[in-house]
This record gives structure tokens, C-alpha cells and sequence, in this order.
């Protein structure tokens, strides 16, 4: 089992944010709690009730380990089974995909029709080194 400042990409002093949650070191607003999983809002929410999912295991990002990966979605999908609200469910590998805290986290980004919120998408036309349909991903 990994622990937290074991990745690479942050040093050993400087603490995980989600495992000081996890460990109930630090504050958050709770929405859920598993066994293996918590949910809570974010410090910068950018919707109305934006939530994060994150497992109690400190893995780094959603490739690291599938199981904990599947189990955290999971947990998401449990969390909106009763809602029919338009939501995207977001997760990055990477600070060149976005991934701030390296900690593997799930967004629940609750939507409303015209809300102005723009994902991080470009246009691929405009994306330097873009040349036309990807190949399909391949394991390293």
C-alpha cells in the first residue's frame, strides 16, 4: 500500500491534502463516507454542490491501481444512482492533464444548461502536434 508523499511529483514533507482528510487531520465538508472511499466538497467547488470521491488508499492517479480505481467509481455511481442530474465525472493522470493533487480523486461536476462552465477541451485543429484521429492507447 502506497502512503502519502510516496509519488514522485510531491516531496516527502509535504503531506497529502486527501489523506490528512482521510485521517480526519484536516477538515472537509463530508458527503459520504465507505469503508473505502470518502466524498466531499472541494475548497474551490466550481458548481453548486460539486463533490469530490476519494479513496482511503493514497493511490496517485486512476491508472496506478485498477482495483482502487474501479471501487472509487463505484462509489461515484452509488453517490448519483438516485439523481437524474446532468453531471460530468472527471479525473486527470498528470499535471500536463490537470491533476493538482496527486492523490486519485473523482469529480462530481454537477451541470445546468447555460451554466458557462468550459472544460478543459481545445479544439483539436488548434492543439500543437495533433494530426488527425488518435491511435488507439496502448499499455507502456
Amino acid at each position: 500500500m502506497m502512503t502519502c508523499g510516496d509519488h514522485q511529483a510531491r516531496p516527502m514533507s509535504d503531506p497529502c491534502p486527501f489523506c490528512e482528510i482521510v485521517a480526519g487531520r484536516a477538515s472537509a465538508q463530508m458527503v459520504a463516507e465507505w469503508e473505502d472511499a470518502v466524498a466531499f466538497r472541494p475548497l474551490n467547488a466550481v458548481t453548486r454542490d460539486h463533490t469530490l470521491v476519494v479513496p482511503r488508499m493514497h493511490v496517485p492517479d486512476f491508472a496506478s491501481d485498477p482495483e482502487v480505481s474501479a471501487v472509487t467509481m463505484r462509489r461515484a455511481a452509488e453517490l448519483m444512482r438516485g439523481t437524474s442530474r446532468p453531471i460530468n465525472l472527471i479525473t486527470s493522470r498528470g499535471a500536463a492533464a490537470t491533476q493538482s493533487v496527486f492523490h486519485l480523486h473523482l469529480h462530481l461536476v454537477p451541470r445546468t444548461e447555460g451554466d458557462g462552465l468550459a472544460l478543459p477541451w481545445r479544439d483539436p485543429v488548434r492543439v500543437r502536434g495533433w494530426r488527425g484521429p488518435a491511435k488507439p492507447l496502448r499499455p507502456a
